[in-house]
């Protein structure tokens, strides 16, 4: 694939590594173009550097926006006609302060983008995980592949993303339409809250799968129940 990547920061050194090891071109593209030649000299291969407008052109199948929540929409705008047609992956986090969803029941990060360049296909992915984690080779816990939801509307951009979730060495995990983005932004906001203003084990409040929609076994609830009542 020819990637572009909006961005220099943790994010975009994160996820480029592993799309460069995988053979896509990435075009890295900042503000600051010294930044965005330092980050591509140090991942290499066929990697170039550019400004924004530069790296949204170059990214002929994926864009991604790895830009704060407050510059996101406004840099996004901007380059609205670069990116006509093309898949604009958000993995932006909008959390502030005592870990407030910023977004504040309004749109989520990923819905302002699609509004900001409307002719992009904008898919939500790779926002759930401290950029360590993705630094990782591959994201594997006890033994299994960390599992990456994602949320858009179009078929052709999320069979791309799926893609770039596989080359991270990640299971993608389909999430919705964009309508549901909102969802996977405020799951981070309580995941970041529980980890870090909790220390508490985020992994912990789900039960495995096979009791996510109630008890594997009648008969275990039933002896549950009647120890509780005993106790």
């Amino acid at each position: 694939m020819k990637i572009g990547v909006l961005g220099t920061g943790n994010m975009a050194h994160a996820l480029a590594t592993h799309w460069v090891r995988a053979g896509h071109h990435l075009t890295i593209g900042g503000r600051d173009i010294r930044k965005a030649q330092h980050l591509a000299a140090r991942l290499g291969g066929s990697t170039t550097a550019g400004d924004l407008r530069a790296a949204a052109g170059a990214g002929q199948d994926v864009v991604l926006a790895a830009l704060p929540f407050d510059a996101g929409a406004h840099v996004v705008r901007d380059l609205r006609t670069a990116l006509d047609g093309k898949v604009l992956l958000d993995c932006s986090n909008p959390v502030g302060p005592g870990f407030r969803l910023l977004t504040d029941r309004g749109p989520s990060a990923a819905q302002l983008l699609a509004a900001a360049a409307p002719g992009a296909h904008v898919v939500k992915a790779f926002n759930l995980c401290h950029e360590d984690v993705w630094r990782m080779r591959p994201p594997v816990f006890d033994g299994r592949p960390l599992a990456v939801p994602l949320c858009g509307d179009d078929p052709t951009a999320l069979a791309l993303v799926h893609e770039l979730i596989r080359d991270v060495g990640c299971e993608p995990v389909p999430g919705g339409g964009l309508e549901r983005a909102g969802l996977l932004e405020a799951t981070a906001a309580l995941f970041i809250a529980l980890w870090v203003g909790e220390g508490a084990d985020a992994q912990a409040i789900a039960p495995p799968l096979a009791y996510a929609t109630g008890s594997a076994d009648p008969r275990e609830a039933e002896g549950g129940t009647e120890a509780a009542a005993l106790r």
